[in-house]
Parts: structure tokens; sequence; C-alpha cells
């Protein structure tokens, strides 16, 4: 009788380890399913009277200056951006999940079943903050603006290797769950609503972010040194984007925030609200989500020192 190597055992126990993480996910998808309507919306809208974004994500607290309406207002400024920032980022995680399933089609059944839900989930999410943007429009002032369209950001996303998209992804499902867990679950003075979206949109990230990570290590499996090395670039690549993102809506949701309030703030305090909103939007999307702990263990062994060192020296004028 032929007997198995160690590596062929260590191989056979990974696959089957990781099998059964998909069954699990599959298993949570099916028990914490939820309807848009039925589950999420029941017929309510959005309380304006209420924050929308709390303090600890938007920086309010920083505006000192602010009085409590304009603090809310701001709330709801950044909080309708977080719904629509969300509603971007699924365009391409959705395709990109489709495109991954493929690799399973005539493999792992049980793992082709769990991304295939995974892209059903995000394009329900889509459609969830489509709807909320509609509703969102029909009660606020007219002269808001989405500065990114999801296609074009889709397409230069998906234009990087799959590893660096993965990381991407892994790094914003994660950022999810610390949002809703640390900032959002805690606080009972928000807009009901508001806080329902987040809640059932965290239930089924965090299955996402469990995919996300058994696709981004088994395609770290894959490459090459080289390889890996090139996309680690195309990481900073998607780093600089994101930021060139933020940047730009930081500066329209500014000029959005000081139009539609009440009173004229002074030069200084418009530039302090602008500089807020940007630091408010890199903490947001991109630095809650790299100093997340299991993030960076994973990032870190999946990367030689030279390469996170590239990485850091991409970060550090975001982080500063």
């Amino acid at each position: 009788m032929q007997t198995a190597t160690v590596s062929e055992l260590a191989s056979a126990s990974t696959v089957e380890s990781s099998t059964s993480r998909y069954a699990r996910a599959i298993q949570a998808s099916k028990r914490i399913r939820w309807d848009i309507d039925r589950d999420v919306i029941r017929g309510r809208n959005f309380d304006f009277s209420r924050t929308f974004l709390p303090s600890s994500l938007s920086k309010v607290d920083e505006l000192e200056f602010l009085d409590a309406a304009e603090r809310r207002l701001l709330s709801q400024v950044q909080g309708r951006s977080y719904v629509n920032i969300f509603g971007l980022v699924e365009r391409y995680i959705g395709a990109k999940v489709l495109q991954l399933s493929g690799q399973h089609w005539l493999g792992d059944q049980v793992a082709l079943e769990a991304l295939v839900r995974f892209s059903d989930e995000e394009l329900k999410h889509q459609e969830l903050f489509r709807r909320l943007e509609a509703m969102l429009a029909a009660r606020m002032p007219s002269g808001y603006v989405p500065v990114a369209e999801p296609n074009a950001v889709a397409r230069f996303v998906l234009g990087k290797r799959t590893w660096a998209v993965l990381a991407l992804t892994s790094h914003i499902e994660l950022f999810t769950q610390s949002h809703y867990k640390q900032s959002i679950e805690p606080r009972e003075d928000l807009c009901p609503l508001w806080k329902d979206v987040f809640m059932y949109h965290w239930r089924e990230e965090s299955q996402h972010a469990i995919l996300d990570e058994l696709e981004w290590v088994a395609e770290n499996a894959k490459i090459d040194d080289a390889e890996r090395d090139a996309a680690v670039g195309d990481l900073i690549d998607l780093i600089a984007g994101v930021d060139g993102i933020l940047q730009a809506q930081a500066a329209a949701d500014t000029k959005y925030f000081l139009d539609t309030s009440a009173r004229a703030f002074d030069a200084a305090q418009r530039e302090r609200v602008g500089a807020t909103m940007l630091r408010a939007y890199r903490w947001q999307y991109i630095v809650s989500g790299v100093q997340h702990p299991h993030f960076a263990e994973l990032l870190a062994g999946m990367t030689t020192e030279a390469q996170m060192q590239r990485i850091v020296a991409a970060l550090t004028p975001i982080l500063q």
C-alpha cells in the first residue's frame, strides 16, 4: 500500500480545513439572510433630527465651533457618503467574487456555493445603497455630489493583480466589522434606519471577511516572489487611488456642508472643516483598515520586510 507523504497529508488537511470554513460561511449565510424591504427599510424613512455617522468616525468633535445642529448636519453629509462609498466598492467586489468563483466551477463545490452566495449578497447590498441614496436625495438639499463613478472605479481596481485586489477587499471587509461593533452599535442616539442598515450589512459582511481571507491566502500560495512583489506595487497603486477618491469626496462634501449650513463660517473655520473631513475619510476607509490587527497580521505574513517598508512608506503621508 502506498503511504502518503507528510506534505500530502498537510495539503489534504488544509483543503479540508478550507472547505469546512466555506461550509460554515454557507450555513451562516442561510441563517442570517435578510430582505431589504421586510427586514431593513420596513416602510421607514431617515430621521433627520438624529445623528447618522457617529463622532468617532466623523471626527466632528474636533470642530468645537460647530453647534449641535451643525454637528448633526455634518454627520448626515458624511453618512450619505458612507452609504455611497460602500455602494461604490461593492461594485468591484461583486465582480471580483464572480471571477474568483470560476476557479471552483469544476472543483470544490462548497467553495463555489459560498462565493456565489457572497456575490448575490453584494448585489443586494448595491441595490440597498442605491435605494438609500434615492431616499436621501429626496430629503436633503440639492448640491450633493458623489465624485466617483462605480464602473470606472471597478475597472481600475479589477485591472490590478488578484493578490492586491483581495488585500484591498480584506481590508475593507475587516474595517466594516470594527466600524459597526466599535462605533455604530454602541450608540443609541443614531437615526434608527441608518443604524439598522449597517447592522444588517455587518451581519453578511462578517462572512464575507472570512471568504476574502480564504481566497487571498489561496492566491498568495499560487504566486512566486516576483509576482508578489509586483502585486505589492499594485496594492500601493490601489491605496493611492482610494485616497484620490477620498480627497475629492472630502472637498465636495465640505462645499456641500458649508453651502447648506444656516450660517457663514470664516476662512479659518472653513479650512478646518475641510481638513477634518479629509482626516475623517482617511480614517474611515484607509487607516482603520490597515491598523486592524487581523489585517496587519495577514499582510505581514504574506510580505517580506522590504515589501512592508514600501507599503508603510506609501501610507505614511495618509497616516500623518
